[in-house]
């Protein structure tokens, strides 16, 4: 038996070796040059992330790399740092290619390269579609270091655009690579393989691991490093999920008293078709609440305009079909509220990964109708735990009643009345959304007025 000086001595030792252990790595200790730590420090990132510790050693030593992560984790960094550390080495034009399967999280990509690399002078071009081919070829004559692109617009230019080739490129980034397969871009990464050279690094960073992924990993990487950091579905520890059981016909109703309720957080919204996103949004701006939408029928600079207002807390609520469900690294985002609950139960966890990111806290609440409950429970069996439900008093719900069905009247006559418009402008803007984020408050004014004109619904 140890005697209490003894004892007293080993517990020292045992606390010494489990600070030795359990202190953080640094930038540093990863292997990144002083240039790339202090861009960390400046971006207010105090220690790596899990898949950074684990990929960016191994990505630092030539190798190719396979990352699973859940979202959020920081991937993104994960392979930016590596590239630009090899670019430092050796500074060269087209010095890699990241293909990711939204414009969103292109134009996200691109922001985290571009602050990384500022005091380096690293020049980023984003390729996607909805914008000017033309112009995008006069950025790509201009040789950047790091293209992120989306594939069907990547392999557009590969093709039409004069002079413009990959045949010295060094590095190849997948992000989002089940995503991109589960998009049918299958065809234009094959196209894209070809033309690229064998000669070069890939990295192939996943949410999930397919059998396409696995197919495309054996077709592009060469004696890859695995680098898992969660191996089954999970959500993060910081966020309180919850679910709320209502009537269909009463759901309008309940998301309005929810958002009175936690009035002063930021809200996501999640819908599952273009046409719910924008009725809810209009629904909600009628109730004088300050919502904006974003999906995939909206042009570009529509998409990006809605981000921007939201990112800069102009807007506290984004209403959104899932395009904005990945990938996006919206800071502040305090509750995810699925209005529509997904089909598929992988999309809960990238929904959901929205908020709580970077150890912060978040909320997210799943409305479920009499509908939906098989595909609820698929979701608590996806993530391994039975979820709470969110309590609210039914008489405090329904006092709103009337006002949100007003609201709900208005916004159908919008939606006609934007409806009409797309089919008048037929030659016009492709997306036919210009008065998806504006056009309201004239067609309420009419409203008041009561000049509206009947018409048909296309």
């Amino acid at each position: 038996m140890l005697s209490d000086g003894e004892e007293n001595k080993q517990n020292e030792v045992e606390t010494e070796t489990k600070t030795d252990e359990d202190k953080p790595l640094t930038w540093k200790d990863l292997g990144l040059v002083d240039v790339l730590c202090k861009a960390c420090e400046q971006l207010k990132w105090k220690e790596p992330s899990k898949i950074q510790k684990e990929s960016i050693p191994v990505a630092l030593q030539g190798k190719d790399v396979i990352g699973l992560a859940e979202t959020g984790s920081g991937k993104t960094a994960a392979f930016a740092l590596p590239i630009l550390q090899s670019l430092l080495e050796n500074p060269q034009r087209y010095f890699a290619l990241i293909l990711t399967p939204t414009r969103e999280l292109a134009f996200q990509i691109s922001e985290q390269f571009e602050a990384l690399g500022a005091s380096i002078g690293v020049k980023c071009a984003v390729i996607v579609g909805g914008m000017d081919m033309m112009s995008q070829a006069l950025v790509l004559a201009k040789k950047p270091h790091i293209l992120i692109a989306t594939p069907g617009r990547l392999l557009d230019h590969l093709e039409n655009t004069k002079g413009f080739n990959l045949k010295a490129l060094k590095y190849l980034v997948m992000d989002e690579a089940d995503r991109i397969l589960n998009m049918d871009f299958e065809v234009e990464v094959d196209k894209i393989l070809k033309v690229i050279p064998r000669e070069r690094r890939t990295f192939l960073f996943s949410a999930t691991m397919t059998k396409k992924v696995k197919k495309l990993q054996r077709a592009c990487l060469r004696e890859p490093v695995k680098v898992e950091v969660s191996t089954k579905y999970q959500t993060v520890e910081k966020l309180q999920q919850s679910y709320i059981f209502i009537p269909v016909k009463f759901k309008d109703v309940y998301l309005v008293h929810i958002l009175n309720e936690m009035a002063g957080n930021s809200f996501m919204i999640f819908c599952s078709t273009c046409n719910n996103t924008l009725r809810t949004a209009l629904v909600l701006r009628n109730l004088g609440l300050t919502a904006v939408p974003l999906h995939g029928q909206m042009s570009q600079n529509k998409r990006l305009a809605a981000l921007t207002k939201f990112k800069a807390k102009n807007r506290s609520i984004l209403i959104s079909t899932d395009v904005a469900s990945r990938g996006l690294d919206i800071p502040h985002v305090d509750v995810v509220i699925n209005f529509d609950i997904p089909t598929h139960s992988k999309d809960y966890i990238h929904r959901v990964g929205r908020t709580a990111r970077a150890g912060r806290s978040g909320k997210a609440i799943t409305f479920v109708t009499q509908y939906d409950v098989e595909l609820y429970q698929r979701i608590e069996q996806l993530i391994g735990k039975q979820l709470p439900l969110y309590k609210t008093e039914e008489d405090e719900v329904m006092v709103l009643q009337e006002r949100v069905a007003e609201s709900q009247r208005i916004a159908k006559m919008e939606m006609k009345d934007l409806t009409e418009k797309k089919g008048k402008r037929k030659k016009g803007d492709a997306d036919g959304d210009d008065d998806d984020t504006e056009g309201a408050s004239g067609v309420r004014k009419r409203l008041k007025g009561g000049k509206k004109k009947g018409g048909k619904k296309k």
